[in-house]
């Protein structure tokens, strides 16, 4: 099925304890739900993977991608903010973000799967992406494939603009990857690479990992 796909990811999840954990996968799901339904994407047009500390959403390929990417980079900052203005320290959320699309195969047991899918999920665990969260003050790193560049952003569409994307290079095991971060670069970031291979997304990666800026 050629879908879009949005990948959310709470950091430093794994740090939290069981009560922590619990109330930001909630407000996972209430920042995901609102940003979509700004969006006009509702739950007839898209299909949900619980990660523990992140969401991945497949998304029907006929929704408006600009519209998304308007409510991610619009909506989603003014959501964190207010909810991390009244939450203890402990308790704030953070997330990064990605936006990808292509083909994404469900199997016998209701499995998602294809290199596309895959390509995204290294986007998400790349620590470009994590350094570039860890210097944003409002607490969203947002990253997109080279596809939806091209295919969306580049237009410079109202609400999402193209000069605020840079393209960034992210090494992984299967090659590099190329795909634009908004928002500035951190440095050295030409190619930050990914954590660890072996290690699947919303696992023991939401410790911070090692950084590679100076």
């Amino acid at each position: 099925m050629s879908r879009t796909i949005l990948l959310l990811d709470i950091e430093r999840f794994s740090d939290r304890d069981d009560v922590e954990q619990a109330y930001l996968r909630r407000m996972l799901y209430d920042v995901t739900d609102r940003a979509l339904e700004t969006a006009g994407i509702d739950e007839t047009l898209r299909t949900r993977a619980d990660r523990g500390d992140s969401v991945m959403e497949l998304i029907d390929a006929n929704a408006p991608v600009t519209a998304l990417l308007r409510a991610l980079l619009t909506e989603v900052p003014v959501q964190l903010r207010a909810m991390n203005r009244m939450a203890s320290r402990s308790a704030q959320m953070r997330l990064r973000g990605v936006v990808a699309g292509g083909y994404v195969a469900v199997d016998d047991l209701d499995g998602w799967v294809g290199s596309d899918l895959n390509h995204a999920c290294r986007l998400l665990d790349a620590v470009l992406l994590r350094a570039a969260l860890r210097e944003r003050p409002d607490d969203f790193a947002l990253c997109v494939s080279d596809s939806v560049y091209q295919g969306v952003v580049r237009h410079d569409h109202p609400g999402v603009p193209a000069a605020d994307f840079h393209q960034v290079t992210v090494g992984t095991k299967n090659g590099p990857l190329t795909a634009w971060l908004h928002g500035p670069v951190p440095p050295a970031g030409e190619d930050h690479g990914e954590r660890g291979t072996g290690e699947a997304p919303g696992g023991s990666g939401d410790r911070p990992a090692p950084s590679t800026t100076p």
